[in-house]
């Protein structure tokens, strides 16, 4: 018997309409064309492999859904995240940028990994601020196309997600505020020391490189159309944050299926539900205070500029759950639940799932969602144990 209890939120959108087209406006953020372009680069970098998508059959029927498919990125390069498609990939794409300014001459993907600008890209300094992933892929970026990197992290990023940055011989600076003050600093910190803040966050003046970052999460979109063949999930669920991934998803399946794109649930922590408030007030909004939360990754009190663009009528509806859930969904997927496989999933992985299993199990939510025996639903678990003690901790 399927045992697992959390509490769950609900707001739907009223400015979401599946007839609504997908705008040129919200095709410059996310667009199937731009997608292409990214996973030719990525795939050239060393250790790239698609990642599984897992069918969850147990889960699904103890559920009372049809489907469940996990896409497993535990195993993205050495990451352990999908994180590691946007921000190296954001790197990547302003070394380019910045060596043709200065040469005239566009280096390709290959020329950055084989060194052959490297006395122009180890004067390049990449920085950006951090909950743990997102850094730890600029730093990785940084390391293998050759240019510095100075990371901010706020008081609650673990030790542990501190020293895996550092590995990858970034500069970590922790300060003593929350997330969005690590993103001011950071900031204020690159136009003092002209270093290229690569965030996956955008802001006013500041949305041309998180485009990058999205567009880098976009491979794992990719990859998961080509291993669905040919099914279209009813439902995904997806984490917030700062709304950088749930825009990506959200944008891409509008783009390449329009109409018959699936339901779009955003999951957050109750104390970080920025993106839920801001549908709410049809504006972003911003959720202050220390954000504290056990799925870190989340751990985001303002919306992104520019996933706003999308999640404003692409959003259909947002939803946050309760802590009590996060360790109890690591641990069934960690056992592996019925005939189904076990997965490693981190503490930021599977708030969507957990959301879908209770909202499921729930006669109101479910009514609510239009979830039953017939939906296919679609989660991403985006990380796998990328803080190794805490997930000891966790999941025993």
């Amino acid at each position: 018997m399927l045992e697992l209890s959390g509490t769950l939120t609900h707001f739907a959108n009223p400015k979401t309409d599946k007839a609504r087209a997908y705008s040129d406006s919200q095709r410059e953020v996310i667009s199937v064309a731009k997608a292409a372009e990214a996973k030719r680069d990525i795939q050239l970098w060393p250790g790239y492999s698609v990642t599984p998508l897992h069918a969850f059959d147990a889960l699904a029927a103890s559920a009372g859904l049809g489907k469940i498919w996990y896409k497993d990125e535990a195993q993205r390069f050495s990451l352990k995240s999908f994180k590691a498609l946007g921000g190296a990939y954001a790197v990547a794409r302003q070394l380019q940028n910045i060596i043709e300014q200065n040469t005239g001459t566009r280096p390709s993907i290959g020329d950055l990994l084989e060194g052959r600008y490297q006395s122009e890209v180890s004067e390049l300094v990449v920085s950006c601020a951090t909950d743990g992933n997102h850094g730890r892929s600029v730093a990785w970026g940084a390391q293998i196309f050759g240019c510095g990197c100075v990371i901010y992290i706020h008081r609650d990023v673990s030790e542990g997600r501190k020293q895996a940055m550092e590995a990858f011989g970034a500069e970590v600076i922790r300060i003593d505020g929350n997330y969005d003050d690590s993103v001011k600093l950071a900031d204020s910190e690159a136009k003092a020391h002209n270093r290229i803040i690569v965030s996956d966050t955008s802001y006013e003046g500041y949305m041309d490189i998180p485009k990058d970052v999205a567009l880098g999460y976009t491979v794992m979109l990719s990859e998961l159309v080509e291993q669905l063949d040919g099914e279209i999930p009813t439902h995904v669920f997806v984490q917030g944050g700062v709304g950088g991934l749930a825009s990506a998803v959200c944008g891409y399946f509008w783009d390449l299926w329009g109409e018959r794109r699936p339901r779009c649930v955003i999951v957050e922590p109750e104390q970080a539900n920025c993106l839920q408030l801001s549908a709410q007030a049809g504006k972003p909004v911003v959720v202050e205070g220390s954000l504290d939360t056990l799925m870190a990754g989340l751990a985001c009190g303002e919306v992104s500029a520019l996933a706003w663009q999308i999640l404003a009528t692409g959003g259909d509806d947002f939803m946050t759950l309760s802590e009590d859930a996060v360790p109890a969904t690591m641990r069934l997927l960690a056992k592996g639940y019925g005939s189904d496989c076990a997965v490693e999933a981190g503490e930021s992985a599977v708030p969507g799932l957990a959301a879908a299993v209770l909202a499921a199990m729930n006669e109101e939510f479910a009514a609510k969602l239009g979830l039953n025996a017939q939906s296919k639903v679609l989660v991403i678990g985006t990380e796998g144990a990328t803080d190794p003690e805490l997930y000891q901790q966790l999941v025993g």
